[in-house]
């Protein structure tokens, strides 16, 4: 400590100066009191009970200090007391010269501890003057009694008085503010007794309004259970003004060197409680991350199987549900658990830090729930996730595709029935048997018109076929029952082309022995059967369904009508053309009186069947029309959501991007303060959030496309799932780069780290930082540590990159950096500073009892450390002694010492 030269006036006779500034002069009225008559009454008893609690240790006392001084024999004896070292041998002699060497050698060795004496001299001592005497008597008490006391970076008076207003702060109507009228009403001097000694005044039945029982009360207790002297009076000091300060600072000193050992058991226990109290949270975050990591990876367990399902449903119905289901995991269920991923990352890299920080071992979790595993985890849900939608929207479009193939296969399955429907009765008769010449000839010519038609139907046979195949290939849930009607479908047509081949041999069998046919009738079903064919391909294709998924798809298809309705003259002509054999037939018999059975013996179609046909396919024709121009409309709703959700996703896409760069830049380039850095960050975290407005509507967007069955869009190239892992990733960025400036702040306030230090460790981290990504590579950060003093071998540098790349990654981040220097400039407790705490709790033994850490620390604490410390297996050990120094090994993960 060094000294300040300190100056104090008695009087104008002498001057005391010391190195170390004890007191300093107050204003006028101060001075006015210094040749108080009564300060002077105080201070010669006050320090003559002073020197006698000292003086009695030798078996002896003085009553008059200016007498008893003299010889200054009694000075020297003080003195040794006081010091505890040997002063040189006084002189034997009772002349005066022998008195003035005696008081010198006193005078010598208190100059010699550092006090400065002017105009002081042995010859004033020696001729009793009282003023000199309580001056030198003064030092000595400042020097021997007051100098060394220090709290809190403060010492001497200024370090007493502190320690009073610390030691009284909680006492009601005690306000220490000096050494003078802050103790005349006795409070104070009782509030310090209580404090320590609690059990030997009742604090709470004292009265402010009765000064001088409160300091009989102090001065009482004081000196029968305390050992401190009754150096005051209490009517001197109520009576007085100001009472002396020097006395009061004398008496106060007492208490403090009485109490000196109370106040290091009570540093101690603080020490152990705070270190406690770490350990403590340290475990309380322990336990939540393990809860919190058992939770998620119990959810993502669950929640895999039904995402690995693949079961598909039969319906398109049920396939939509599943859609939906999936979409409410996305919407609602899956986000929560994102944040809770992105907190039990954020609360794992706080835990790390304040072990670090305290000295304390890393936090291992348990098997399976490191950060790493949770990640792999979640990195595998996400898998599952991706590929289970997009089994979902394949299996959609195919149920889509099987919808409209099994309708078709049914229309044409039906129609082709229809026209097969008695066929094989007609082709099994034996009519021409007992037929005329005309009426075989007719047969003849209705079986030739069969085959034209059997021909013209091998088509839609052979695409039925080709339906049921694809049906097939497509896994259609209800593909048995097509094969079924397939396959009868199959052998009836077979059946039809051997009974078609029967007949024929038996008509042409008979042909010669017929000879006229009626060409017309011929003709009439040569031409009728074609066109009737036609006719049914037509309006075949006009009911047929369609499935389109854009504008072009529909206006190819609305070409194509175009082009059926401009062949509808052509077809006009030839049905009036076939008309007209019909009704030359009636006029050849109108004119020959041709009596007509009224049916066609070539064909079962009949005029009535054409027109009936042409009325039917003229009045598809327009409902086909407007079936277009629906799916026209329904396209074009599609494309205008198309384009809605691409605007806004060309926007939100790149802003995300952007974000990502800017918080890149941000947690790199930001000047000022820490929190200042922190204050941007969370100014731009609260712009993301209040962006989330635009997620929400793009998301609804989204799900109006796909409730459409809209799953392409040319007009973007950013997919709602780019959007929503784009603003995962952003969210969860923000919430990383904040975590890092907390940990720096958290780092900075632990290690006492200046923002200069900071922001040079900034700089330098920056310069090396080449790709401006936040992150050196090795070869940077070796170039980096030698450009800031460090002489590395590789040895060296291999076990710092152990400390700061942990997990091998290759590259050092900007915390790992900060963490690596703070270790190397700031100090922590350790192991061995919490076993010297326990030591000085335990009075010195090598173990601790019950009672004394209930004694000395607050019972949750005290509780803490009976559960976990071990018996201690020491031979000089008590009963139900605890090992205190395991105890502290362990909670730094060292083994004993």
């Amino acid at each position: 400590m060094t000294a300040v030269e300190s100056h104090m006036t008695y009087s104008n006779s002498y001057t005391i100066n010391n190195e170390t500034v004890y007191m300093t002069q107050e204003d006028d009225w101060d001075r006015d009191l210094l040749l108080d008559p009564a300060w002077e009454k105080q201070q010669r008893k006050t320090f003559t009970a002073w020197c006698n609690s000292h003086l009695r240790k030798a078996g002896t006392a003085i009553e008059n200090i200016e007498e008893d001084f003299k010889n200054g024999l009694k000075l020297m004896l003080l003195l040794e007391v006081i010091s505890g070292e040997r002063l040189p041998k006084p002189d034997k002699g009772k002349m005066r010269f022998h008195k003035i060497a005696n008081v010198n050698k006193a005078l010598d060795f208190i100059c010699s501890k550092g006090v400065k004496l002017v105009s002081i001299g042995a010859e004033e001592i020696t001729d009793g003057n009282g003023k000199m005497t309580l001056g030198m008597i003064w030092t000595i008490i400042l020097r021997f009694a007051i100098q060394d006391i220090s709290v809190e970076e403060t010492s001497a008076k200024e370090g007493l008085l502190l320690w009073c207003q610390r030691k009284t702060a909680p006492y009601r109507n005690v306000n220490v503010q000096n050494f003078h009228i802050s103790w005349k009403d006795g409070l104070a001097l009782c509030a310090l007794i209580h404090r320590h000694r609690p059990d030997l005044i009742d604090y709470s039945k004292l009265r402010k309004d009765d000064p001088i029982g409160n300091l009989n009360t102090a001065f009482e207790v004081a000196e029968k259970f305390l050992d401190i002297p009754k150096m005051l009076d209490a009517e001197d000091i109520v009576n007085t003004p100001k009472p002396d300060e020097k006395a009061i600072m004398t008496y106060v000193s007492c208490f403090y060197h009485a109490f000196a050992g109370a106040e290091q058991a009570e540093t101690a226990a603080n020490r152990i409680c705070k270190v406690l109290a770490v350990n403590q949270e340290n475990e309380k975050l322990m336990e939540e991350y393990e809860k919190l990591a058992s939770e998620l990876l119990e959810w993502i367990r669950r929640t895999i199987p039904w995402l690995e399902n693949r079961t598909a449903e039969q319906t398109m119905r049920a396939m939509q549900q599943k859609l939906e289901d999936f979409r409410d995991y996305r919407r609602i269920h899956k986000p929560p658990r994102v944040q809770e991923k992105c907190q039990l990352e954020i609360n794992f890299n706080t835990l790390q830090t304040k072990l670090r920080l305290s000295n304390r071992p890393a936090f291992m979790p348990s098997e399976g729930k490191m950060v790493s595993d949770i990640a792999n985890a979640w990195k595998g849900l996400e898998g599952v996730e991706k590929g289970y939608e997009e089994w979902l929207l394949t299996e959609i479009r195919r149920l889509e595709r099987l919808d409209h193939l099994a309708e078709k296969f049914k229309q044409k399955c039906s129609m082709h029935e229809s026209w097969t429907g008695g066929k094989e009765e007609l082709l099994s008769q034996k009519d021409y048997e007992s037929a005329s010449l005309m009426e075989i000839r007719a047969l003849m010519r209705k079986h030739e018109a069969f085959e034209s038609d059997l021909a013209a139907h091998q088509d839609r046979v052979e695409q039925i076929a080709a339906i049921a195949q694809e049906l097939n290939e497509l896994d259609y849930h209800d593909a048995a029952s097509v094969n079924a009607r397939c396959q009868g479908i199959c052998d009836q047509w077979d059946n039809l082309g051997t009974l078609t081949q029967k007949r024929r041999d038996a008509l042409e069998r008979v042909e010669k022995l017929w000879e006229t046919i009626d060409q017309l009738y011929l003709e009439f079903a040569k031409r009728a059967a074609p066109f009737n064919n036609w006719m049914d391909g037509a309006m075949e294709d006009l009911q047929d369904m369609f499935i389109v998924h854009s504008i072009e798809e529909i206006q190819s298809l609305i070409t194509a009508h175009d082009q059926f309705k401009a062949t509808l003259p052509e077809a006009d002509k030839e049905r009036m053309a076939t008309m007209g054999i019909h009704n030359e037939i009636l006029k050849i018999a109108q004119t020959y009186s041709i009596k007509l059975s009224g049916i066609n013996p070539y064909t079962n179609l009949s005029p009535q069947d054409i027109s009936s046909k042409w009325d039917a396919v003229k009045h598809l024709v327009p409902l086909r029309d407007q079936m277009l121009q629906e799916e026209v409309a329904r396209q074009q709703a599609n494309e205008r959501l198309r384009r809605q959700f691409a605007a806004q996703a060309n926007i939100i896409g790149p802003w995300i991007q952007t974000k990502m760069e800017e918080i890149s830049h941000v947690s790199v380039d930001i000047a000022g303060s820490l929190e200042e850095q922190m204050n941007s960050l969370k100014q731009y975290e609260g712009n993301i959030i209040n962006y989330k407005s635009n997620i929400d509507k793009l998301e609804g967007d989204h799900q109006l496309s796909q409730e459409s069955l809209i799953f392409d869009n040319k007009h973007t190239n950013y997919t709602m799932e780019h959007v929503r892992v784009g603003w995962e990733q952003l969210l969860t960025t923000i919430a990383r780069t904040i975590n890092e400036v907390e940990n720096q702040i958290l780092t900075r306030d632990a290690k006492g780290i200046s923002q200069e230090q900071l922001n040079e460790f900034r700089a330098s981290f920056n310069h090396f930082d080449r790709k401006r990504n936040g992150m050196m590579d090795p070869d940077d950060f070796r170039a980096c540590l030698i450009s800031m003093g460090y002489d590395l071998g590789e040895v060296e540098f291999a076990r710092i990159m152990t400390l700061v790349d942990p997990n091998n990654t290759g590259v050092v981040t900007f915390q790992a950096f900060i963490d690596f220097m703070t270790r190397e400039t700031a100090e922590t407790d350790t192991a061995e500073q919490v076993m010297a705490s326990f030591k000085i709790l335990a009075s010195d033994k090598n173990y601790i009892t019950v009672d004394e850490l209930r004694r000395e620390l607050p019972p949750d604490q005290a509780e803490y450390c009976i559960s976990r410390m071990t018996r201690y297996i020491g031979g000089d050990g008590a009963t139900g002694a605890l090992d205190y120094i395991s105890f502290s090994s362990a909670l730094y993960g060292e083994s004993d010492l």
